[in-house]
């Protein structure tokens, strides 16, 4: 699948780290400039909670269906957590057992027509801070938009530093 030049999209993020408003400036222009640059049908930022095992969705692209939400508890035993919150690794989920796999929630994804998923950790200083996620038909992300998804996700560390974890 052909991608447009993420250069534009990316100033366009780094711009709105100026804008009034934070969080959600920052990352409304994160989730339109993901959408250009990769594309989704479902976008949402997670703010981690290590020390107190949970996480909660601080941005969505969809408030109807996944609202900006009280805090989900962090399964330590999972391999998607290990990967993507506690090493930092991307993780792209191709299809609908993919999704079932990862997802406690899969049937209300599925139920959206939604069966890829792509999972951005945000890292700062060899912690993850959150993560950004973008769903999809499937089969659409590739791990060329995981390594370009990266660079974008990055951007959003200066808003969940400063946003309380707990």
């Amino acid at each position: 699948m052909s991608r447009i030049d993420p250069l534009p999209a990316l100033r366009r993020v780094a711009a709105a780290q100026a804008d009034a408003g934070q969080p959600a400036a920052l990352f409304a222009a994160l989730e339109a400039a993901m959408d250009a640059a990769i594309g989704h049908r479902l976008f949402t930022i997670m703010r981690h909670d290590a020390a107190g095992g949970r996480n909660r969705r601080v941005h969505s692209g969809d408030a109807v269906s996944y609202p900006i939400s009280g805090y989900k508890p962090v399964n330590w035993e999972h391999p998607w957590t290990r990967r993507v919150l506690v090493e930092g690794r991307p993780w792209i989920g191709r299809n609908v057992a993919d999704i079932a796999w990862a997802y406690p929630d899969h049937e209300k994804i599925a139920a959206l027509g939604l069966e890829s998923a792509m999972n951005l950790p945000v890292r700062w200083a060899g912690r993850t801070l959150g993560t950004v996620n973008l769903l999809h038909g499937a089969g659409h992300f590739t791990e060329a938009d995981a390594e370009l998804g990266l660079v974008f996700a990055a951007l959003a560390a200066p808003a969940l530093l400063t946003m309380d974890a707990t």
